[in-house]
């Protein structure tokens, strides 16, 4: 018997399967495909996803894999530097292939526990008021009390449970692609750098072993997008808009992304959740999805859990899709804007304009910055303290090393700088350390399993009051 049922095998779902194992809960991802997709949709971790993946233990197995970036242009192609008093320990973007962090998040959740099914194509789905089933195309039937689709955009379960998908269809069309060419560097530099001044969805970028990812718009927008582009297809837009196809050859994959905008209705029917792609889809400007839904499930896993293990408030899994439904329609309204800055409209490109000079103000840059890594987040937990509701920053601590170094097992943490509070009554849900730290200037703050200041203060009676909105009724 499984407790939750996953559906996609991609970051979103893998992430979430190890956050709910971490809990000791049953899970099971399914995935249609046989093997994990070859094609390369995200190059990087943004800072927000780099400081969970610390918090969890991970993160060393993507330094060893990626490159940390500190430049500018990740909002809209806009040139300012990377700002350098960002509210974070890991101020920089880390470059690494999705496929690179799909293997990674899959080991993890393997060496946690999962089960993970290849090859396993949900057709049906029913639920009732104590779980969910799917059939698969096999005709077999599983059944969990929860089910999360984080199958992406085209979600098979968003759709057969009817959760409305409201937006706007793709007006542009990018192809791209991973293969060898023959141009000389000086070439290919040459003539990026012409049309580039213009049409920043354009240009080739050398991987090693004489592989480039290449990207070029598309001449219209394809019927079925699920159909990738030809080589012959990409050759004839290179030379539309550089004169040159540059030589491409021997594509390691090929496909097309669009710029179509959508967001799910919302984010939950009875026992079902959605996550992930599955619940937003938006153009990759500022590189965003895969860490928007990376985020998506370190907010849903330990709601779930505690779902399951029966001690969840009134009202804890609502506030899953209260708080991320928010976060996903500001990405959408960030990339809208991207795209609009991107556009060779004489007005727009006006606009363009202004907006770089105004990035010049660190003020401004900063805040967009903040807005891409997703560190400028913060849920409405109500009035009180300016921490309250966003995500703490790691910091250094005199005796325990860091705080984040507390947070691998997903549980709630108090960090007591008084030592004169008590969890005791829902230690069984909540780390208390008891250690002092020279970057927090507030006596104590309690934190969620996903790291956001749940309350902030050192009267032991604010702290009771606060406990069981997040981690339930006291064990007492």
């Amino acid at each position: 018997m499984f407790d939750v049922i996953i559906v996609g095998a991609g970051p979103t779902g893998l992430m979430l399967a190890s956050e709910l194992r971490l809990h000791g809960l049953q899970v099971l991802v399914l995935d249609k495909d046989p093997e994990p997709t070859k094609v390369v949709r995200s190059l990087g971790l943004h800072v927000r996803s780099i400081e969970l993946m610390d918090q969890r233990g991970l993160l060393d197995r993507f330094l060893e894999h990626g490159k940390k970036h500190t430049v500018g242009g990740f909002f809209a192609g806009l040139g300012k530097s990377w700002p350098d008093d960002l509210d974070t320990a890991h101020s920089y973007v880390l470059g690494i292939p999705q496929t690179i962090t799909d293997r990674l998040l899959a080991e993890h959740a393997l060496e946690l526990g999962t089960d993970l099914r290849r090859g396993a194509e949900v057709v049906g789905l029913s639920q009732d008021e104590d779980g969910a089933t799917v059939e698969l195309a096999d005709r077999s039937r599983l059944s969990a009390p929860y089910l999360v689709g984080c199958d992406g955009g085209r979600s098979i379960v968003r759709k057969l449970v009817g959760i409305d998908f409201p937006g706007e269809p793709s007006r542009v069309e990018t192809l791209i692609g991973e293969m060898a060419l023959t141009a000389s560097p000086e070439t290919l530099t040459a003539v990026m750098t012409e049309v580039r001044k213009t049409q920043l969805r354009f240009g080739a970028m050398p991987l090693g072993d004489g592989m480039y990812r290449v990207l070029v718009p598309a001449a219209d927008v394809a019927e079925d997008r699920a159909v990738p582009p030809t080589l012959d297809e990409i050759k004839q837009q290179l030379i539309a808009y550089g004169g040159t196809d540059f030589g491409v050859h021997s594509p390691r994959w090929l496909s097309r992304f669009g710029d179509a905008t959508r967001l799910a209705e919302h984010y939950r029917s009875g026992r079902v959740f959605l996550a992930g792609d599955a619940a937003h889809i938006h153009p990759p400007t500022g590189g965003q999805g895969l860490n928007l839904g990376v985020q998506d499930a370190v907010n849903l896993g330990w709601k779930l859990a505690a779902a399951v293990e029966g001690w969840a408030s009134d009202g804890l899994l609502d506030s899953y899709e209260t708080e991320r439904h928010p976060v996903a329609a500001a990405v959408l309204d960030n990339t809208r804007a991207q795209m609009q800055l991107m556009s060779l409209d004489p007005g727009m490109q006006a606009v363009r304009r202004l907006l770089s000079e105004l990035a010049e103000f660190d003020n401004v840059n900063r805040y967009l910055i903040e807005k891409l890594t997703a560190i400028g987040i913060r849920y409405d937990f109500g009035e009180g303290h300016e921490l309250l509701g966003r995500r703490l920053r790691d910091v250094g601590l005199k005796q325990r090393g860091r705080l984040y170094e507390l947070m691998r097992g997903g549980r709630g943490l108090l960090l007591d700088q008084t030592g004169r509070l008590s969890v005791a009554e829902w230690a069984d849900r909540v780390d208390h350390v008891v250690d002092v730290s020279d970057e927090l200037d507030v006596p104590a703050v309690l934190l969620r399993p996903d790291g956001h200041v749940a309350w902030v203060g050192d009267d032991q009676e604010g702290l009771v009051a606060t406990l069981p909105t997040w981690f339930g009724a006291s064990a007492a």
